[in-house]
């Protein structure tokens, strides 16, 4: 009878969200998911009529890296917005895990394990006072990240005065940064396992259908009995890991990475996490759709300066893409097609 209860008040509260015993599900139109891979067909297809040589071998493989990074940094920030947050401090994150591996190893490669491990567990713990404030706290997750972010930047300029300028990353570190496998940087590799192994966590395991069932309606995952204020902060925590791995990667691939190194992601991840069809209001997110979403933007980008558009000009452009991947990823088929599905 308790079970049957709790069923019930779930299905009432959790605008669409199910339970059948510890087996959760989000209802996400066929269309969302799909709308960014057609968007960067057509992309693809526009380019290749107006900048053919942006699709040459040459032109593509220097910038997938960029994409890989985008896409890890844009993991993080799905993960927030499918617990109803949003996170601004990725761009100090990635600068304080980049500062934190070249003042502990020190270039050496003797140091780099402990170099890495530092450098994630301080970003480890960024995330953790963003969750913490957010979900415990309930303090507004846009000011909170703001803070955080500043006053992680702040320390990080602190600690990087003491850290030479032309600083570089270990020898070993950005030789691997620099490899390939199968012409492929090993830093798309990485992504590409992240990104699988993300997929598995959210959707063939309990607590990836209870996270996504607590973005989706909190009030009813905790009539359900989940712990929401701890899938909240494991959210902010996993994002902040994501952002501190997609630094270190970031500093092997460039080799002397400065304090501009995180400059870019501020904005770039929630463009990017809108355009994989994320919903803002929570639950529904996919990490497939996160790797066509950042080689959508990486290209566009690419394809832009090929063309010599100015800076306000691919503002315009870019605004209007998100635009328009935000129109798809929302559209409604008709009816008839979804029952045949």
């Amino acid at each position: 009878m308790k079970g049957a209860v709790v069923k019930d008040a779930v299905v009432k509260e959790g605008a669409g969200v199910t339970a059948a015993g510890t087996r959760w599900s989000v209802p996400v139109p066929p269309m969302r998911f799909a709308a960014i891979w057609l968007a960067l067909l057509a992309l693809l297809v526009l380019s290749a009529v107006i900048v053919p040589r942006s699709l040459l071998p040459g032109s593509i493989l220097p910038i997938i890296p960029f994409a890989a990074f985008l896409a890890i940094a844009t993991m993080g920030e799905t993960l927030v917005l499918m617990s109803r947050g949003i996170d601004l401090s990725i761009p100090a994150v990635i600068t304080l895990s980049s500062t934190v591996l070249l003042g502990v190893s020190g270039g050496q490669d003797g140091d780099l394990t402990p170099a890495i491990l530092l450098a994630l567990l301080f970003a480890l713990a960024v995330g953790l006072v963003n969750g913490i404030l957010v979900a415990l706290f309930r303090l507004n997750a846009l000011i909170v990240t703001l803070a955080v972010g500043a006053i992680t930047a702040g320390a990080t300029l602190w600690y990087r005065q003491g850290i030479a300028q032309e600083a570089r990353v270990p020898p070993l570190l950005a030789e691997w940064g620099g490899s390939r496998i199968l012409g492929l940087n090993v830093s798309v590799w990485v992504a590409a396992v992240l990104i699988v192994i993300a997929t598995i966590v959210l959707r063939k395991t309990a607590l990836g259908r209870r996270f996504g069932a607590m973005g989706a309606n909190p009030r009813a995952a905790w009539i359900a009995g989940l712990n929401v204020p701890a899938l909240q902060v494991s959210a902010y925590a996993a994002a902040a890991l994501l952002y501190g791995i997609a630094g270190l990667l970031l500093s092997a691939f460039i080799r002397n990475p400065t304090l501009d190194v995180g400059n870019a992601y501020l904005l770039a991840p929630i463009a990017a996490a809108v355009l994989a069809g994320t919903a803002i209001s929570g639950g529904i997110g996919s990490m497939v759709a996160v790797a066509g979403a950042a080689l959508f933007l990486t290209h566009l980008g690419q394809m832009l300066k090929m063309l010599g558009l100015s800076t306000a000009i691919q503002y315009v452009i870019h605004g209007l893409a998100i635009a328009l991947g935000m129109a798809l990823a929302e559209l409604r088929l008709p009816r008839r097609w979804n029952r045949k599905r």
